[in-house]
């Protein structure tokens, strides 16, 4: 077995187990994954997307890739979260595959770098649109924000049940609440008005910006990777993840097909491009002033439940690391009464709190997604290399379409990040130099165990 490092040979301790009880529910599984991914994205990356694509076609299309790209991903992660239902996710594949230093880097930039501008980010894009029902000062926004953590850090510290029931209750009221607008937009608007009045052209504005566009639908579909985190916590993990994994990405995709068929029915490309706040102007066309409240309300539900749900899987990250002697092993500590991950989730909590004191959140969060990408190539490309050096292991499950399903979401990958060198090279470097100081990060800390 690909191991950790856990002393000076480089060897390592068993893959985490640990004493994490297995309390979540295929159902519950699901709604962390949807509950995750539908936060913000899918109420200001429209506009985004639009204005790179530029036609309503290159727009579909776009869309219909960036579905067809994460069904992939959870088709071939489905294969490894069987074979490794273990707390940690992607860490456990790259570790398993790859060995510890891949494994490491991707654990430091994930959770040190990135989840606490990420918890930091959506708890408040939640304030702010608290804000917009309940009117606060500057000041009281941080505060709100700064609350949801703490609370949500609170609830998942105690129970993992009870974080489920809210990530269940959060996560359906949304889908349900979007569905509903987007049928309701239906209904009422005047399709006349829209972009889909004209007959569709499929040539994007540039294919350069097509490919920036894909980076953010990229975007608004990453978060499946909580699910993955919180496999330790799965019954009947084999069956369930991958239930959850492919069922959770289908809905998804049909949620957010469905919302931007909305838009563009009764928003032209021209205006959807400049709106800032794209399911408002949608709402507001349909129910006039009022639509603008019914979107925040919408809002707050669906980032409380983002916040739930980064709450709930990324402290696992750190647990697996400390267990593994890749970080500080009371980090790695279970509570013997509540039997949580509560120092990691702690951790995660106070350092999201400290995040929310800074401002340029949305950009941290879009610059570091080219900084996870890496990781997850590395994670499905682990498929082809685990068949070939482990083939007796056991696959209660096997990814469907192999060798292509991998391969698609491999070249596809591959062809963004290239796209994303060239139309926005400073981003992409900086995302690849803090991969590059968790590089050393990792040979320090072996150094340092080493000398201990």
């Amino acid at each position: 077995m690909t191991g950790v490092v856990g002393g000076a040979d480089g060897e390592a301790p068993p893959a985490n187990s640990g004493g994490l009880r297995r309390e979540l529910e295929v159902w519950s599984a699901g709604a962390i994954l949807v509950g995750a991914i539908i936060g913000s994205g899918i109420f200001g990356v429209p506009a985004e997307i639009a204005a790179e694509a530029g036609t309503v076609g290159a727009i579909a299309l776009l869309w219909l890739a960036g579905s067809a790209i994460t069904l992939c991903a959870a088709l071939s992660m489905s294969e490894l979260a069987a074979m490794f239902p273990r707390a940690g996710g992607v860490y456990v594949y790259l570790r398993e595959a790859w060995g510890p230093m891949p494994a490491f880097v991707f654990g430091w930039t994930r959770l040190l770098l990135i989840q606490p501008a990420v918890i930091g980010g959506i708890a408040l894009i939640f304030a702010a649109y608290v804000d917009t029902l309940v009117p606060l000062s500057g000041t009281g926004v941080r505060v709100v924000a700064a609350a949801a953590i703490v609370v949500l850090g609170a609830t998942n510290a105690r129970s993992v049940r009870w974080s489920a029931a809210v990530q269940n209750v959060s996560t359906w009221a949304k889908v349900l609440a979007i569905v509903g607008l987007s049928v309701a937009i239906f209904v009422f608007g005047d399709g006349g008005a829209g972009a889909l009045a004209a007959a569709p052209r499929f040539a994007p504005a540039s294919w350069t910006g097509a490919g920036i566009a894909l980076i953010a639908v990229l975007w608004a579909y990453d978060g499946w990777g909580e699910l993955l985190y919180a496999a330790g916590e799965v019954k009947d993990p084999e069956r369930n993840l991958p239930r959850a994994l492919i069922g959770g990405s289908l809905v998804v995709a049909a949620v957010y097909l469905l919302v931007n068929a909305a838009y563009l029915w009764v928003i032209p490309v021209g205006e959807m491009a400049v709106s800032e706040h794209v399911a408002s102007d949608a709402a507001t066309r349909i129910f006039g002033p009022a639509g603008a409240s019914i979107v925040a309300g919408l809002v707050v539900v669906s980032t409380f439940g983002a916040l739930n749900a980064t709450l709930l899987g990324g402290p696992r990250v750190f647990y697996a690391l400390a267990e593994d002697g890749l970080f500080l092993r009371r980090v790695g500590r279970i509570h013997p009464t509540w039997g949580t991950p509560a120092v990691a989730i702690a951790l995660v909590t106070i350092l999201g709190v400290g995040y929310v004191s800074l401002r340029t959140f949305s950009e941290l969060v879009q610059t570091f997604i080219l900084g996870l990408w890496p990781f997850y190539i590395l994670a499905v490309w682990g498929v082809f290399r685990l068949r070939h050096t482990r083939p007796d292991h056991p696959r209660p499950y096997r990814v469907l379409g192999y060798p292509w399903v991998p391969g698609v979401f491999l070249l596809a990958s591959f062809a963004m990040l290239a796209n994303a060198l060239v139309g926005a090279p400073g981003s992409t470097l900086f995302s690849f130099g803090v991969i590059g100081a968790g590089v050393v990060a990792y040979w320090i800390w072996r150094y340092g165990r080493a000398d201990g």
